[in-house]
């Protein structure tokens, strides 16, 4: 099963590691760090052009961890995993 993020970015829901709330993560020192290194290393994808609500961690396989920003705020994104029966 795949989670759509937005415009038409879907990842593989095994690939998920977490799923966050942009507003609330981004409180903490050591989430904007993480954010921030993602960023230098080429690891973001901006899935939406608009104000991103969420952000999602995924790694496929051996390669490193990929964020996705997505503009669907969290409660969606849960409810969509909610109804697609991820587990």
């Amino acid at each position: 099963m795949y989670l759509h993020l937005g415009q038409s970015v879907s990842v593989p829901e095994s690939s998920i590691l977490g799923l966050f709330d942009l507003d609330n993560a981004t409180w903490s020192f050591r989430t904007r760090y993480f954010l921030r290194q993602a960023e230098q290393e080429g690891r973001v994808r901006d899935v939406g052009g608009d104000l991103p609500r969420s952000f999602l961690l995924c790694q496929q396989g051996e390669e490193e961890a990929e964020v996705y920003l997505s503009p669907v705020n969290t409660a969606t994104l849960l409810r969509r995993v909610e109804q697609a029966g991820f587990e």
